[in-house]
C-alpha cells in the first residue's frame, strides 16, 4: 500500500543509470533551513523570535510554522523538480491502476508504458533530443478517480502531451474535456469505438481497429469454425458473455445488427462488477445451449468465467474472449480449464523482439525496469506496441514542426500522420509487435491493422490465424452514425481535415 492507492501523484524517475542533482539541491536547501532554525534555538533567540510585544509566547504561530516546515521535509523526497527551463522534454504522464480487482491486467501494461520510455531515455537520449517525462497517477481503474488524475496532472511540466486511460469508462468521461484543452488520447484497442471518426473527435486515436470491429472479426472467425465464413452461423447460437459496465456494453450494437443481418441468435449475459461471482450466469448458458461463447471480461471475471466454462464441460475452443480477456493473468490462475481457450489479439506476445530485448539491455540489466516478471507477456507487450505508435507520432511532429519539445496540437497531428509499414516497424524494433496502419485526421483507427485469433495450450498463447479484418460495412455506417449523434447532442461541428 503506497501514496499512490489514495491517488497521490507519484512520480516516476525516467531515466535509469542518470545522476540527478536537483533533488538533492532542493533536498539540501531544507536542510538548511532546519539547520538556521536550530542555530537560533541553541542560541536563545528562538523565545525572542516567537514573543510578541508583551513578552508572551506566541504559541499558535509557533505551532503552525513548525508544522508547516515539518509538512515540507516530509513532501521532499515524493516532489521532484520540473526540468531546467532550457531543458526540451516531452511530458506523458501515466493514469494506472496497480491496485484493486482489475490490477492483474493494470500492472503488465504500466510497467510496459514505463519501461519502454525509460528504454528510449537511456539508449537514445530521449526522443529527438527532448527527455520524455512521465507521472503515475494511480486511480483504481475508479472513473472519477482517473478524471481527477487527469486534471491535476495536465498542465505539469508544459502541459501533457497524451494520456492513455486505459479504461473505456474514463476515456468517456474525458471526451469532451481534451477538445477543450486540446490534448491526446491514445486508446488502442478500447474506449469509444465512434471516437474513429478523427472528425468527430479530434482529440481521441483508438488505433488498430475498436470493439465494433474486433466483435465482427470474432464473428467471422466464429464462421470459419462453421464451415468457411460468416453465413455459416446462420441457426446458430451465440452468447455474449459482459462485464456489466460501459466497456463490456460497448460492442452489443454490432453484435446485435450481425445477428440479425446474418441470422444467428444472439444471447447477451451481463456479469456484474468485478465479475467475481458468475454461477447463475453458467447456469442459464448451460440450459441455454449456445454454440460460440465470447466475452468482454476484464480482471478477475476472466479466469472465473474461463472456469465456470469448464464446469460445464463447454468445448474452450469454442470460447472465444476479446483481446482484454485473454493474457496470461487470465489463463494461467485458471490452470488446466484454460487449456484451448482463444482471445482475439492484435500484438505478439514474448521476447524475440528487438524492442523488448532493447529494454531488457538498456532497463533491465542496470538494476532498474518496472517488473521484470512482466516482460514479453500479452499485455505488457501491448502497452509497448501503444508507445511505438506514440512515438512515431512524436518523431513526425518533431520533424513536421522543427522542434524537439513539441505541443499536443502538434503530436495530434503527428499521430494523425502515421503509416506504420513493415519497414516502419522494423525501424524501431518493433515488427510483429505493432500492428502495419495507417491513420489520417478523418481516420484515427487506422486503415489496416485488424484481428488476430490466439490459442492458450496451457503453457503459452500462439497466433493461430493471419489477420482478420472487420466488416468495415458495417462497422464504419455504425461509427458514422454515432458520431453525427454526439456531436448533435453537445451542439459541436466536425473539425476540418485539411
Amino acid at each position: 500500500m503506497g501514496l499512490q492507492d489514495y491517488g497521490v501523484l507519484v512520480r516516476r524517475n525516467c531515466e535509469p543509470g542518470h545522476f540527478h542533482i536537483e533533488p538533492l539541491l532542493e533536498i539540501g536547501k531544507s536542510l538548511l533551513f532546519i539547520y538556521c532554525l536550530a542555530t537560533i534555538y541553541y542560541l536563545g533567540g528562538w523565545n525572542r523570535f516567537f514573543r510578541d510585544s508583551s513578552g508572551r509566547k506566541m504559541m499558535k504561530f509557533k505551532n503552525m510554522f513548525l508544522s508547516v516546515v515539518g509538512a515540507a521535509v516530509l513532501a521532499a523526497p515524493f516532489t521532484a523538480p520540473a526540468p531546467a527551463a532550457a531543458e526540451e522534454s516531452l511530458y506523458l504522464p501515466s493514469l494506472v491502476y496497480r491496485t484493486g480487482p482489475f490490477a492483474p491486467g493494470g500492472v503488465p501494461f504500466a510497467d510496459g508504458f514505463a519501461d519502454y520510455w525509460a528504454m528510449i531515455n537511456e539508449r537514445d537520449g530521449g526522443v529527438g533530443g527532448a527527455k520524455v517525462i512521465t507521472d503515475e497517477c494511480e486511480f483504481g481503474y475508479n472513473t472519477d478517480r482517473g478524471v481527477e488524475c487527469y486534471e491535476r496532472t495536465k498542465n505539469n511540466n508544459k502541459g501533457a502531451l497524451v494520456y492513455h486511460p486505459l479504461s473505456t469508462g474514463v476515456t468517456y468521461a474525458l471526451a469532451d474535456r481534451v477538445v477543450s484543452d486540446k490534448i491526446n488520447i491514445v486508446s488502442m484497442g478500447y474506449g469509444r469505438s465512434d471516437a474513429g471518426d478523427g472528425a468527430a473527435f479530434p482529440y481521441i486515436f483508438p488505433m488498430s481497429t475498436n470493439y465494433w470491429g474486433q466483435a465482427t472479426a470474432i464473428l467471422k472467425y466464429m464462421g470459419t469454425m462453421s464451415g468457411g465464413t460468416i453465413e455459416d452461423l446462420k441457426g446458430k447460437k451465440v452468447a455474449l458473455v459482459y462485464l456489466d459496465i460501459a466497456y463490456g456494453k460497448e460492442p452489443i450494437p454490432l453484435f446485435e445488427a450481425a445477428a440479425k443481418k446474418f441470422g444467428f441468435e444472439i444471447q447477451l449475459y451481463p456479469v456484474s462488477f468485478p465479475g467475481i461471482e458468475q454461477k447463475a450466469t453458467w447456469l442459464q448458458i448451460r440450459r441455454n445451449r449456445p454454440d460460440f461463447i465470447t466475452m468482454w471480461g476484464w480482471g478477475v471475471m476472466n479466469q472465473t468465467a474461463i472456469k465456470e466454462a469448464s464446469n460445464i464441460n463447454f468445448p474452450s475452443d469454442h470460447f472465444i474472449g476479446n483481446w482484454w480477456s485473454g493474457a496470461e493473468v487470465d489463463t494461467v490462475p485458471a490452470g488446466a480449464a484454460a487449456k484451448g481457450y482463444k482471445s482475439a489479439a492484435f500484438s505478439g506476445s514474448g521476447k524475440d523482439f528487438p524492442v523488448i530485448q532493447d529494454i531488457e539491455k538498456y532497463v533491465y540489466a542496470k538494476g532498474n525496469g518496472a517488473g521484470a516478471d512482466q516482460v514479453g507477456t500479452v499485455l505488457y507487450n501491448r502497452a509497448v506496441a501503444s508507445q511505438v505508435l506514440v512515438h512515431e507520432g512524436i518523431l513526425l511532429a518533431q520533424k513536421k514542426f522543427g522542434v524537439a519539445s513539441i505541443t499536443a496540437e502538434q503530436l495530434r497531428w503527428g499521430l494523425e500522420n502515421i503509416d506504420m509499414t513493415p519497414e516502419r516497424a522494423k525501424a524501431l524494433g518493433a515488427q510483429g509487435i505493432v500492428p502495419n496502419i495507417t491513420v489520417t485526421c478523418e481516420n484515427h483507427v487506422g486503415v489496416g491493422g485488424g484481428v488476430k485469433i490466439q490459442q492458450w495450450d496451457g503453457s503459452n498463447w500462439s497466433m493461430i490465424t493471419d489477420w482478420i479484418q472487420p466488416i468495415d460495412e458495417m462497422v464504419q455506417p455504425a461509427i458514422k452514425a454515432s458520431a453525427d449523434k454526439y456531436l448533435q447532442e453537445k451542439g459541436l461541428t466536425r473539425a476540418t481535415c485539411k
